[in-house]
C-alpha cells in the first residue's frame, strides 16, 4: 500500500513523487492511518492495482482547491497551524484557500495556548520554508487570521492598525504595507534573507506613540532592537538577523540617496560592512525597492535610488588599495587615505550621474 502526495497541474490533481510505502501494525487499518494525516489532500493512498483510496474526499478538496483538516487529530500537533499557513502560501497562486472549519480549529488551538508550546526551532523552520514560497505574505496573513501572529510574531502583529501618512502610503495601515512589501520582495528576490529583512523593515513604527501618528520619525533605528528581539526569540541565523538589522536602520536613508553627500555614502558602505560583504549592497537596494513598490498604486514605480546605490558602490570599490600603499601611506593612514579617495571618487560620480535634489 502506498501513501501519496498530490499537486495540481493545469487544474488537475496529479501525484507528486516520491510515493511512500506504508507499513502498519495488523490492528491499524489504512483508514486509521490516513485519519491521522493533517490535510485531506495528504490523506490519499494507492493500492497495488493502482486504485486510489480516498476515505476523506481528498480528491474532491483538490478539485475545489480546499485545504481541509482530516479529523480532530489535527489539533494534536500545534505545528500544523503553521504548516497549513505554509501550504496556503505555497498554493495561493493556484487559488487554494483554507476551509472555514479548518481555520476555526486553528483559531481554537491558538486561543487555547497550544502554540506557546512550540520550540523556536520548529517555528523558524516553518517560517523559513514559508519565506521560500511564491506568496510568503499569505503565510503571515493566515497566521493573523487565526490569531497566531500575535502569539508568534507580536512585533509584526503590532503594526496592524498603525497608520502612516496617506500621501506616501495610500494603503494607510502599516501592517498591510508590510505584507505588500514582502509580496514585492518575493517578486524581486528568491533569497530568504532579503524577504525576511523586508518583513522586518518597519518594526519600529510599532513603537510610535499614538499621539504622534501618522508620522514615524526615527522608526528605522528604533526598530533595530525589535529585530534583535524577534530574531533572538526564534533563534534566527545570524546572517539573516544581521541583514534585517541593517535594512531596518538604513532603508529610509536609501530613499533619500540624491540628498546624501559623498562622505555619507562612503560611511554607509562602512556601516553595512560592504567591503567584506559586498552582497549587502544589492540586498539593501532590493529591500528598499520593495519598500517603495509595496504600496497601493506604486507597484510598478521606478526606483532609481537602487541604481544609484549600486553605481556608487562600483565607483567606491574601484579605488585601488595598492595605489595608496605604494604612495607611502602606512598604518591607520592607509585607511584614512583610502576613505578620502573613495569619497572623492563618489563625489565625481555623483556630480555627473546622480541628479541634484530639488
Amino acid at each position: 500500500m502506498k501513501s501519496m502526495r498530490w499537486h495540481v497541474l493545469n487544474g488537475n490533481p496529479v501525484p507528486v513523487t516520491p510515493v511512500f510505502t506504508c507499513y502498519a501494525a495488523p490492528d491499524v487499518t489504512l483508514e486509521d492511518d490516513l485519519k491521522r494525516r493533517d490535510l485531506t489532500i495528504n490523506a490519499l493512498a494507492q493500492d497495488d492495482n493502482g486504485e486510489i483510496i480516498d476515505p476523506y474526499n481528498g480528491l474532491g478538496d483538490l478539485q475545489n482547491r480546499l485545504l481541509r483538516h482530516v479529523s480532530p487529530a489535527f489539533g494534536e500537533d500545534p505545528l500544523r497551524v503553521l504548516r497549513v499557513a505554509r501550504f496556503a502560501a505555497r498554493y495561493a497562486h493556484l487559488g487554494f484557500r483554507i476551509a472555514d472549519e479548518t481555520l476555526a480549529l486553528m483559531r481554537e488551538m491558538t486561543h487555547a495556548g497550544e502554540l506557546e508550546h512550540l520550540t523556536p526551532e520548529r517555528v523558524w523552520k516553518e517560517t523559513e520554508n514559508a519565506l521560500t514560497t511564491r506568496n510568503p505574505q499569505v503565510f503571515f496573513q493566515v497566521l493573523r487570521d487565526c490569531g497566531a501572529l500575535r502569539v508568534l510574531f507580536p512585533e509584526i502583529d503590532a503594526l496592524f492598525g498603525v497608520p502612516a501618512p496617506a500621501r506616501w502610503h495610500p494603503e494607510i495601515d502599516t501592517g498591510i504595507h508590510t505584507l505588500m512589501t514582502l509580496s514585492m520582495a518575493a517578486m524581486l528576490s528568491p533569497q530568504v534573507d532579503v524577504r525576511f529583512a523586508t518583513l522586518c523593515h518597519d518594526l519600529g513604527k510599532g513603537l510610535t506613540p499614538p499621539e504622534l501618528w501618522p508620522r514615524h520619525h526615527g522608526h528605522g533605528p528604533a526598530g533595530v532592537k525589535l529585530v534583535e528581539q524577534l530574531c533572538q526569540r526564534l533563534r534566527v541565523p545570524n546572517e539573516i538577523r544581521d541583514l534585517a538589522r541593517l535594512v531596518a536602520e538604513f532603508h529610509d536613508l536609501i530613499h533619500t540617496f540624491p540628498m546624501l553627500n559623498p562622505k555619507t555614502i562612503v560611511k554607509l558602505f562602512d556601516s553595512i560592512d560592504a567591503w567584506r560583504k559586498p552582497q549587502r549592497v544589492e540586498q539593501l537596494a532590493l529591500t528598499s525597492e520593495a519598500d517603495v513598490r509595496g504600496r497601493t498604486g506604486f507597484e510598478s514605480a521606478d526606483y532609481p535610488q537602487g541604481r544609484w546605490l549600486r553605481e556608487a558602490w562600483e565607483v567606491a570599490q574601484s579605488v585601488p588599495t595598492k595605489a595608496v600603499v605604494e604612495a607611502g601611506f602606512k598604518g591607520v593612514e592607509i585607511r584614512e587615505e583610502l576613505t578620502r579617495r573613495r569619497i572623492a571618487a563618489v563625489a565625481s560620480w555623483k556630480e555627473q550621474r546622480c541628479p541634484k535634489p530639488d
